[in-house]
């Protein structure tokens, strides 16, 4: 994904970054650049936060760090999420998620 568009925000508790969810998808991965967000599809459905758990550790898996370092912290009902992710710089998340 070279010359990406998603932009990394760093916070104070971690690096925020910009996923477009797609859920009930048929195959759990990393699709992605998705309008300025790093799309992410999962099997599970949207209902009681299950594809948010799953988009979360899709995440730490493709990171290497554990799923308690990863969380959706906006965007809980829609498809536009802001995943914080703590222990790690923004050019670690770029390195592994973006190039």
């Amino acid at each position: 994904m070279e010359g990406t568009l998603i932009k990394l925000v760093d916070s104070a508790e971690g690096v925020i970054l910009p996923v477009w969810a797609q859920p009930r998808a048929k195959k759990e991965r990393i699709v992605g650049e998705f309008n300025g967000c790093l799309k992410v599809a999962v099997t599970a459905p949207p209902e009681g936060g299950r594809a948010n758990e799953a988009i979360a550790e899709v995440i730490a898996n493709a990171l290497g760090v554990r799923r308690s370092a990863v969380r959706v912290a906006g965007g809980l009902t829609s498809r536009q999420k802001q995943v914080l992710i703590t222990g790690l710089t923004s050019d670690a998340v770029r390195r592994s998620l973006l190039a």
